[in-house]
């Protein structure tokens, strides 16, 4: 794997204070915001990017609340957020803009993703593995729903599975059903 790593800089912020490397993959520039200090078995959440979420806080998911539960866990464990530049579950901005608005028309987020053509979630995880490889780390706890993530992470021991359950509202629970019942993400029922 072709990848430029950036050197370590200090990222004080509002959920602590942390360390923070790039990862250039491609045209894809990854993000690791880490404890100063990381734990033995450090919790790791791994996070794809949501502009619409992340940034803008939107209510059609639950990214922001999850990126936001992540930082305070990594800050108060000696843990790490691996940011994925995957817009959209990879499908870009724009397609991702034009997959809502084909939900706006009753399409849900599978059947929107189709419509335009891709699949249900293009994402990959390859590059946590070189990541977590990087940092020397071959445990962890994963913060996740998503059964993919944990299935794409090698030659590091998932020791548990934390589950990262955000309360829902009335623009995302039908979305978070489809990401159960379709998608297979270890959620409740409602």
């Amino acid at each position: 794997m072709n990848i430029e790593i950036s050197e370590v800089a200090n990222l004080p912020s509002r959920f602590g204070d942390f360390n923070v490397k790039a990862f250039k993959q491609g045209a894809k520039e990854h993000l690791v915001i880490a404890a100063k200090e990381l734990a033995e078995v450090p919790i790791v959440r791994v996070h794809s990017e949501c502009l619409t979420g992340d940034a803008i806080g939107s209510l059609k998911c639950d990214c922001r609340d999850q990126l936001e539960y992540g930082l305070k866990m990594a800050n108060e464990t000696g843990g790490m957020v691996i940011y994925l530049r995957q817009e959209g579950r990879d499908i870009g901005l724009l397609n991702k803009i034009n997959a809502y608005a084909l939900q706006d028309k009753g399409f849900n987020t599978v059947e929107a993703n189709h419509q335009l053509g891709f699949a249900a979630d293009e994402r990959t995880y390859e590059v946590v593995t070189f990541i977590l490889n990087h940092y020397n780390i071959n445990k962890i706890k994963l913060l996740t729903n998503n059964p993919d993530k944990i299935n794409s992470i090698s030659g590091v021991e998932i020791v548990e599975r934390i589950p990262i359950i955000m309360e829902p509202n009335m623009h995302n629970s039908a979305y978070l059903n489809v990401k159960r019942d379709e998608m297979g993400h270890m959620l409740p029922k409602d």
